[in-house]
Order: C-alpha cells, then structure tokens, then sequence
C-alpha cells in the first residue's frame, strides 16, 4: 500500500485534499480546510524528488501553522464562535418604565424602548409603583425581572 502511495504521490495529495474538502463541508468547523490547502500545495512538492516523509512532516507543519495563524482571525471576521442574540435576551441590562405596579404576588408590566410591553416583575419581590425607570436584570420566560435604578 505505501509503495502505491510513493509512486503516486500528487494522486495521493490530490485525494488528501478532496477528503478534508468534504469534511470541512460536512462540519463547519474551519479546522480540515487548512490541510486542504497545504495538501493542495504538497501536489506540486511532489513533483519534486523529496521523500514521502519529508512531505508528510512539511504537509503537518504547513497546517498547524496555517491553523494558528489564521483560524482565530477568521473566526473571529465570520462571527463563527458567537451565539446570536434573541430580542428578549438583548433587553438585560436596559432601562424600561413599569406601567402597571408590580408587586409581590402580582405580576405588572413594562414597556421596553422599542415600545414593546412585557409582563414584569421584581427582582427581589420587591413593590414597585408605575412610572419607574428600572433596569431589567433578567427574563424567566416571558417575564422581565426588573430592580429599581438607584
């Protein structure tokens, strides 16, 4: 099998290459794509007379340094590693206007910048009169757990 390989390295390399081409496709990971590329490379290092070990020890390097140089700048450009916001999730840590009081054993309401009115109540179950500014501090479902602003 090896002496197939030795003889027919750019087939080799080529088959390489289509391999972590149809990894990276499947995952999405930005990881195999980087020994795609070096494979693709190691296609006309074949062509040269370098033994095989030469090529597989050039073709590693290659890729972990393809990896560590330029995965975290791409992924950090795609956006690939941040979850995406929910609109209920972007409303921690905003400032909304209780409309209907709040308190203990009733839930009230507040309405939000963008006009939204979300059923609210209080951090710390707490009463809180209509017409005041609180900060909201986190969301149990539907319901916004709001603390009064200092």
């Amino acid at each position: 099998m090896i002496d197939l390989i030795v003889h027919n390295l750019p087939w080799f390399w080529l088959g390489v290459t289509v391999l972590c081409i149809i990894i990276e496709a499947c995952t999405f990971s930005l990881t195999t794509i980087w020994f795609a590329i070096s494979a693709i490379l190691m296609i006309f290092v074949s062509r040269t007379l370098l033994p095989f070990k030469w090529q597989l020890l050039i073709f590693f390097v290659l890729s972990i340094v393809l990896i560590i140089s330029t995965r975290p700048f791409l992924i950090k450009k795609l956006n690939l590693g941040k979850k995406p916001e929910t609109n209920s999730e972007a409303l921690v840590g905003q400032q909304v206007i209780v409309m209907k009081k709040i308190n203990k054993f009733e839930k009230g309401e507040a309405k939000s910048r963008n006009g939204v009115i979300w059923p609210a109540r209080s951090f710390d179950d707490s009463e809180i009169p209509e017409n005041t500014v609180c900060t909201v501090e986190g969301i149990e479902g539907n319901t916004l757990r709001l603390k009064i602003n200092s």
